[in-house]
């Protein structure tokens, strides 16, 4: 077998490609998740590469309207969202090394020529581009049984050829039985409801021209494929009618594997990966999953999330986490966002029939003042109140402001001149020239003072969350905020961690992100006792009984 750079067949046995065609925006990420979901049932370690075609580095400077939330790793590495749902449906901590992207390959090949380690050839894209994506890919799948790797774009995307090429390569350095080409395709409707195959057609042709044959096609499509389309299908594209799956739409991204289960999609990789004889038989495979999201709920509540961005992308860890704990709690969580901008002219109403109000994260100005005022709101009604990271800071803003009594005060993120800086940058971050080395990144231990909500909400004295931000509590203010009511209940070092309110039913405020901890089979606690107070008040207001 052909030897390249960077190769050894010991970094990773098997390898899922899954390519995107038509359109973006079909959901091949949840698709690829979905798949190892199956396979790890089956008792196989699965891991997972998202690749973004894009020049950044990462994901930590993009605004969510451009690709969602930045999802942030155990290590600090700041990703695609698509990586949080690899963790939620894996149930793995993945690491920045699990995200290749343009800017990294493109960085790590120009600093090796600055550096001469090219021995003054012609640097390329081919072979020297290819080699460091291939590279990465099997670096990250080191040790695992199956790697599923995730393109992103869509075929025929400039900027993702050289990844595809890359892919090209792969098939010519590994045994055939080590790799599995899946595409995802749009298979519309046309106005009399006819399924049309024409664009899967040419999607694949678009994919064989560069020297790639797909293994598997799987067609999203709001119904089920039918039969003679899958034949249709399979006959034009040149792949097996047991090949072409349908992935319909669902109710809930939690059904995907479920669906695709019943498909039969996971038995045909395993046959074709040479790898069925190692899954465990059928009646051993794990039911965790199905059982967790088929739960029935016994009841609803409401909960207010105020923000700046109208995208559910945006805030999907908290979506997701909220979820996690209604599916514990068996019940079902409402969220209705509130535009922070306009929340008192258009979405106040919204605020006022809440049963529970959250106020997720973000950097920048705008929106502050209707975060604050939504603070406020929770604090004076007894609404059960959830602060992350940003929000966290804004409730001891308005504790300062409002209940203390600071005039002006604020975040000197937000306000340079304001009179009182109870949000700061700490002394040991003054010095330092480059912007991103003041961020906390990543999973840092938080110590929890006993007898807290805090720790009664982790029953434990510490815990362990992921990071991202970059101002504190100003320590030169603490002992004036905890006179009336606040309490700092998490620290690490000098930093405060947790906050929460004595004189509240349920008053949290994390500088940490604990959705991205949350899974569907552990919910995140922070959620989970949040979910209760919600639920404990949407049961006296509605008079209704709901499952505790």
């Amino acid at each position: 077998m052909p030897q390249e750079t960077g190769y050894d067949p010991e970094l990773g046995n098997k390898f899922v490609f899954v390519t995107g065609g038509v359109m973006s925006g079909l959901g091949k990420g949840i698709t690829a998740a979905s798949l190892g979901r199956l396979l790890t049932n089956a008792g196989f370690d699965v891991t997972a590469v998202k690749v973004d075609p894009y020049l950044n580095v990462d994901a930590g400077t993009m605004n969510p309207y451009q690709h969602g939330e930045v999802y942030v790793l155990k290590d600090g590495g700041e990703v695609d969202l698509d990586l949080g749902n690899y963790e939620r449906f894996l149930d793995v901590d993945m690491t920045s090394d699990h995200n290749v992207t343009t800017g990294k390959v493109y960085q790590e090949v120009i600093e090796r020529e600055r550096a001469g380690d090219y021995l003054g050839k012609t640097v390329q894209v081919i072979p020297h581009v290819t080699d460091d994506i291939k590279r990465r890919i099997r670096e990250a799948a080191r040790g695992t049984d199956v790697c599923i790797v995730e393109i992103g774009g869509t075929v025929g995307d400039i900027e993702g050829m050289p990844y595809l090429e890359a892919l090209r390569q792969f098939s010519h350095e590994q045994d055939e039985e080590d790799l599995l080409f899946t595409h995802v395709t749009l298979v519309p409707n046309s106005k009399n409801g006819e399924q049309k195959t024409k664009p899967t057609q040419h999607s694949v042709k678009e994919l064989r021209s560069i020297g790639l044959q797909p293994d598997i096609l799987v067609g999203r499509n709001p119904e089920k494929l039918d039969d003679d389309v899958r034949e249709k299908i399979a006959l034009f594209c040149d792949v097996d009618t047991e090949a072409v799956f349908s992935n319909p739409d669902v109710e809930d991204i939690y059904h995907v594997p479920l669906v695709l289960e019943d498909e039969g999609l996971d038995e045909y990789v395993m046959e074709r990966l040479a790898i069925a004889e190692d899954a465990l038989p059928a009646d051993e495979r794990s039911t965790e999953w199905r059982d967790i999201v088929t739960r029935d709920a016994e009841g609803e509540v409401d909960v207010a999330l105020v923000g700046k961005y109208a995208l559910e992308d945006a805030y999907i860890s908290i979506h997701e986490s909220l979820k996690h704990a209604g599916l514990e709690k068996q019940v079902d969580v409402n969220v209705h966002w509130v535009d922070a901008d306009e929340m008192t002219d258009e979405h106040e109403e919204r605020l006022r029939t809440a049963d529970g109000v959250v106020v997720p994260g973000g950097f920048g100005a705008r929106g502050t003042r209707g975060k604050i005022d939504a603070v406020r709101y929770a604090r004076e009604h007894d609404v059960p109140f959830l602060g992350l990271c940003l929000g966290f800071q804004l409730a001891v803003v308005e504790h300062a402001r409002n209940v203390v009594g600071l005039e002006g005060a604020h975040s000197a993120e937000i306000d340079q001149d304001t009179p009182h800086p109870v949000i700061d940058l700490l002394p040991e971050q003054y010095d330092l020239e480059d912007l991103g080395g003041t961020m906390r990144l990543g999973a840092h231990v938080t110590e929890i003072d006993e007898g807290t909500l805090a720790e009664r909400v982790y029953d434990a004295t510490e815990c362990t969350e992921r990071h991202r931000h970059r101002y504190e509590v100003n320590p030169e203010y603490i002992d004036r905020l905890t006179e009336d009511g606040l309490t700092f209940s998490g620290h690490a070092g000098n930093r405060m961690e947790i906050v929460e309110r004595d004189d509240h039913p349920f008053f949290l405020g994390t500088q940490f992100h604990p959705e991205f901890r949350s899974r569907p089979s552990r919910a995140s606690p922070p959620f989970v006792g949040f979910l209760d107070a919600v639920m404990e008040r949407a049961d006296v207001a509605a008079g209704t009984e709901v499952t505790q």
